[in-house]
């Protein structure tokens, strides 16, 4: 068996030896090179400031200090103990780090309110560029409720003192990220839109995405959210830089932006003799004559007759006549015995025992309760419905997107998972410098995770589907291995261990046994009771001859070769005997 595990480790360690120096003079002589992500490679993103309004990387931490503010504010319509916002915000390299020195926000509290949020560099005006808000969001802890969107606050939040005062009533322009409750997971899209008719705000909330989000709440990963606001009033959400949701501002929001040119009149009521009944009972109707109510729903057939191997004598059961009156029955307690009844064997070979009765069958006479029938309701006038008005809350707004400017952003959340990371902030009004700066940060942890997390038998399948030559070594090594077993397994053993223990009559005494030394010839079967015969003679001689030897003066007795015959060349050794 050791032959065996050492034959299969050196074949496996063959086949991957010749596999990887293959691959290795093969990468060479081609000019190969395989990529790696190190920790050293990452930098704090770059892109061209003119058409950005706010790049965040979190990287600087003394510029993190200057530029964001936490909030003092208390949040409204909450309990006094709880209102305040005094979740926790810090600068912190992720706890799975992936690139040296790519820091990020982390709320570090759970269930605690709490709100930070900076200016923007500029203001952004809802005109004739889109909008792309991007960011990262790290649960790192997984999410079981709360929230990681962003707010985009509103004209009217101009400098750090506002911004010392943002809470849950601070207007905003739009809102957007994930946010997850139990099962309810949701990925919002939020804006607020301004009736241009009496100015007031109402919420328009997005359609639900198209596609299931629940793995970004539970592993743990960087996932990157990408909203896109175009002059035209579409949109697009991607994650990951993926498609998640799309439409338009005019049709996919609840409710809709304009509402409808006519409503129901508020003060219309339902006349009273109105009829909505399409049907009515026939009152003109009468019970024929013949109807009979009473006539039963099943009567006899009339036209059955009886089998003629009909047992009219016959019980269905009798007593069991094998049955027994228990030895403890007791008549005056449990009452007379009786034997339990069985079925009546003389009824098997009949069609049936007992009084004869006819089969029941459906009386065609029935009726059943009589019901005058419906008729059509002369008086009907429909289903009642108010009538429809001018309503007097119309406009269209045919520009959803020219929204309200938007000057700050921040994030007021409440989450009972702590550690919620936050990074690479970008608000822009051009989508390829949105792109360049995930391809700078978010494209680069994506490939050092994708890299980290590839097993060995992935790689290795990888490579062998670039070089097909590799599964050759490996059917080789396959076939080597196979023989390898085959031969370990065919060719007889030699352990001259084994051989010894299983042949050899020369061993140890038994301290416990009768006879001391008895033996065992290994050349025949016929002489082994005369030869223990011998040596349990002479081994009561030697124990006792021991004894006396170590009373008399002390000393351990050794060991000494005794001849023994016909129990093979090599000679044994006679173990003392322990008082």
């Amino acid at each position: 068996m050791a032959l065996f595990y050492r034959g299969v480790i050196i074949s496996a360690l063959l086949v991957l030896s010749v596999t990887a120096v293959t691959a290795e003079a093969d990468d060479s002589d081609d000019g190969v090179t395989v990529e790696t992500i190190e920790e050293e490679d990452y930098q704090s993103p770059q892109v061209d400031s003119k058409n950005v309004y706010l790049a965040e990387h979190f990287d600087d931490v003394a510029a993190f200090k200057k530029k964001w503010v936490k909030s003092e504010a208390k949040k409204q319509g909450v309990d006094e103990n709880i209102a305040k916002y005094d979740g926790k915000w810090e600068i912190q390299s992720p706890s799975r780090r992936i690139l040296k020195n790519d820091l990020g926000l982390v709320l570090t509290t759970e269930a605690k309110h709490a709100a930070i949020s900076a200016l923007l560099d500029k203001p952004f005006e809802f005109k004739d560029k889109p909008l792309i808000v991007q960011y990262e969001v790290t649960m790192q802890e997984g999410q079981n409720c709360g929230g990681a969107y962003i707010k985009l606050l509103s004209r009217g939040v101009n400098t750090k003192a506002d911004l010392k005062q943002f809470h849950d009533q601070t207007p905003y322009t739009i809102m957007f990220g994930p946010d997850k409750c139990g099962n309810d997971n949701k990925l919002h899209f939020i804006f607020r839109h301004k009736n241009p008719k009496n100015g007031t705000i109402e919420e328009k909330h997005s359609k639900k995405p198209t596609q299931r989000l629940d793995d970004i709440y539970k592993d743990k990963e960087p996932h990157l959210y990408t909203l896109i606001v175009r002059p035209d009033n579409t949109f697009t959400i991607l994650v990951d830089n993926k498609e998640a949701n799309a439409g338009s501002l005019l049709e996919d929001f609840t409710p809709p932006v304009n509402p409808p040119e006519e409503i129901d009149d508020p003060d219309d009521r339902k006349p009273d003799d109105w009829d909505e009944r399409e049907k009515i009972v026939d009152p003109t109707a009468t019970k024929p004559a013949d109807w009979d109510e009473d006539a039963p729903a099943q009567i006899p057939d009339p036209n059955a007759v009886k089998p003629d191997s009909w047992l009219d004598d016959e019980p269905e059961t009798i007593p069991d006549p094998t049955a027994r009156k228990p030895d403890d029955w007791d008549e005056d307690m449990d009452g007379e015995w009786e034997a339990p009844l069985v079925d009546n064997p003389r009824c098997a070979a009949a069609a049936g025992c007992g009084p004869w009765r006819p089969p029941s069958i459906p009386n065609p006479a029935y009726k059943g309760p009589w019901r005058a029938p419906l008729i059509a309701n002369p008086n009907y006038r429909g289903r009642w419905s108010p009538r429809r008005v001018p309503n007097p809350h119309y406009f269209r707004d045919d520009h959803p997107f020219r929204m309200t400017p938007i000057h700050a952003v921040g994030f007021e959340l409440w989450s009972m998972s702590p550690s919620l990371l936050f990074d690479n902030i970008i608000v822009t009004d051009d989508e390829q410098v949105a792109a360049e700066w995930a391809k700078q940060t978010y494209a680069i942890k994506r490939a050092k995770i994708t890299s980290d997390s590839e097993s060995l038998a992935e790689r290795a399948l990888q490579y062998a589907g670039a070089h097909p030559w590799v599964y050759g070594v490996v059917i080789v090594g396959a076939f080597l291995l196979v023989g390898l077993v085959a031969y370990c397994c065919c060719v007889p053993s030699t352990d001259t261990d084994s051989i010894t223990k299983k042949t050899d009559a020369v061993v140890e005494d038994d301290p416990h046994s009768e006879g001391d030394g008895q033996e065992v010839d290994a050349s025949g079967e016929g002489e082994a009771e005369e030869v223990e015969e011998e040596e349990k003679g002479e081994g009561k001689e030697e124990s006792k001859k021991s004894k006396a030897e170590l009373e008399g003066n002390g000393e351990e007795e050794k060991t000494s070769p005794v001849d023994t015959e016909g129990a093979g060349d090599g000679q044994r050794k006679r173990k003392p005997r322990k008082e």
